[in-house]
């Protein structure tokens, strides 16, 4: 937001000029829009102060609710539940985000049964990659409009941006292993 979206325009004073019957109306919708705006840039301000502290849990919050979306006709709303008050390194972040989001591959793969296994984990990973694209990129945005996406915080976003790619990298790598080996699926197959 600019100053001059707080600055009235010349056409705002010519309008208040020309009607002088209309001026005080204008004047004080003008003048509640002034302190609308400052509420916005105050507002602002304090999330710029505290998202810097705060980024990768603004990540994964961000990635978690689009992987959530892009899940939630398959495997029902709010299917990556978890995760409050954590460690918000990027690797600590990055295993939550694989690991939670990863962890529904069995459902998924049960609701597409005679599919190629081969051709569900990678519509899988393609699944919940792009629903990490997705929050990644608002997370990102939010980072930079709020322009406290430079020096640690980028890197620390980059390097977890990184690490999942990596992470589901693996856990495809893993399925696919799996299909070609028997004896790797039997080490791979959860315990119960």
């Amino acid at each position: 937001m600019s100053i001059a979206s707080i600055a009235p325009s010349s056409a705002q004073e010519a309008s208040v000029q020309e009607k002088p019957e209309a001026a005080g109306a204008e004047r004080s919708g003008f003048v509640a829009k002034q302190q609308l705006n400052a509420q916005i840039l105050e507002a602002s301000a304090k999330v710029s102060l505290t998202a810097g502290n705060n980024e990768q849990a603004l990540l994964f919050r961000s990635a978690i609710e689009r992987i959530n979306e892009i899940l939630a006709p398959e495997l029902g709303p709010n299917a990556l539940q978890g995760a409050a008050q954590q460690d918000y390194t990027p690797e600590a972040t990055a295993e939550r985000i694989v690991s939670i989001s990863t962890a529904f591959f069995d459902s998924y793969a049960k609701q597409h049964p005679g599919e190629d296994p081969e051709e569900t984990a990678r519509k899988f990973v393609d699944l919940i990659r792009g629903g990490f694209e997705k929050g990644f990129g608002e997370a990102r945005n939010i980072l930079e409009g709020l322009r406290v996406f430079e020096g640690g915080v980028k890197e620390g976003v980059l390097k977890t941006y990184d690490l999942v790619h990596k992470g589901y990298d693996d856990f495809l790598a893993s399925k696919l292993a799996a299909l070609t080996d028997p004896a790797k699926a039997e080490e791979n197959a959860p315990t119960r």
